[in-house]
């Protein structure tokens, strides 16, 4: 149900005209200021009446009894959800990513080009996480036997990104069952990832287990992601640090040296980041990421799930401070994903 304060399409518009001021000077809003919007339809007492009014709702706050007002969470939620949501790339925009974009040829040089438009667009981080382990494609398999016993499992995917991970397994292996085990993934599931190998291996097994009992139990047992370390092998690009250093909303040094050690750790922008892919939103908006830091209440996430042949692989997005501008930021990331997805696809 929507919030009284909000119910009036008028009360919407001044709300939105407050955001959008506040995003672009930083200083608190005066119903003066709102007011030369609405200088032949609109009273500044009347203004006046419908900013007390969202003031109540939870949408706006004053530093001072004597300031202007600034948005709150629920503010930057309403124009986000609302306002930018509507809003389409321009035109320059759209050029400036598409040169930024082009002319990658591998998997780093897209995500370092990807990860610096991101932060560009929000003066803020661009990241772009890795797929879990579960969704990596798989191009090709490799296994060797060490002397003692256990297992080197490689996993090459298309690009050439390579996962590897030495494995204890609960029987001993041959190097002749483990060439047997390589060829059978190769020659069936290039192209499948860990997840859906595993679910049709799992198939197989419960319909004809006399056939496929060897090879599939083997295939089970060496390329499970839970086996292999599931959510260890995560990659996380990041750029743009020194823009949140130089943020405003940071000024706290405890705060920002707690945020400096979460994108070091990087492990929490994976877990927030990642969460996007669940949702039905093609571009995902969170404002406040306690999740990080204590000082998340001042960040905002923007992210978007990206794809590889039909496949969703990882997540990309934008973590900046929640004064952001907005319609810029969602569409960026949004094409962004596109591109990144494309260039992906053609690796």
């Amino acid at each position: 149900m929507r919030n009284p304060a909000l119910q009036e399409r008028r009360n919407r518009q001044i709300l939105a005209d407050l955001v959008r001021t506040y995003i672009e000077t930083g200083e608190p809003v005066s119903s003066r200021a709102i007011s030369k919007r609405y200088e032949e339809t609109l009273s500044t007492a009347t203004i006046r009446n419908v900013l007390a009014d969202l003031e109540d709702g939870g949408f706006l706050f004053q530093p001072h009894t004597s300031a202007g007002r600034v948005p709150t969470s629920a503010a930057y939620r309403f124009f986000a959800q609302e306002i930018a949501s509507q809003a389409t790339l321009n035109v320059d925009d759209r050029k400036w990513i598409q040169r930024e974009m082009s002319g990658a040829k591998t998997a780093g040089e897209i995500t370092e080009r990807a990860g610096h438009v991101l932060a560009e667009v929000s003066n803020g981080l661009g990241i772009i996480v890795s797929p879990p382990l579960g969704r990596t494609v798989l191009e090709h398999a490799r296994m060797w036997l060490l002397p003692d016993g256990r297992v080197v499992v490689v996993l090459i995917s298309p690009g050439g990104h390579t996962r590897d991970k030495i494995l204890r397994p609960s029987r001993p292996f041959s190097q002749t069952e483990l060439d047997a085990t390589a060829d059978f993934l190769n020659r069936h599931y290039s192209g499948w990832t860990l997840e859906a190998i595993r679910g049709d291996l799992l198939q197989k097994l419960a319909t004809d287990r006399e056939q496929y009992e060897g090879l599939a139990s083997s295939a089970l047992t060496l390329c499970d992601p839970a086996m292999l370390g599931e959510g260890e092998g995560s990659q996380v690009h990041v750029e743009g640090t020194a823009q949140i250093v130089g943020a405003a909303e940071f000024a706290n040094q405890g705060q920002l040296r707690e945020l400096l050690e979460a994108i070091e750790e990087k492990h929490r922008l994976v877990t927030v980041l990642n969460a996007c892919i669940e949702t039905p939103e093609p571009v995902h908006v969170q404002i406040g990421v306690k999740e990080i830091a204590e000082a998340g209440d001042n960040l905002a996430i923007i992210s978007a799930p990206y794809m590889r042949n039909d496949f969703v692989q990882g997540s990309l997005g934008v973590l900046g401070p929640t004064r952001m501008h907005y319609e810029r930021a969602m569409t960026a990331v949004a094409y962004v994903a596109q591109l990144f997805s494309e260039a992906l696809s053609k690796i």
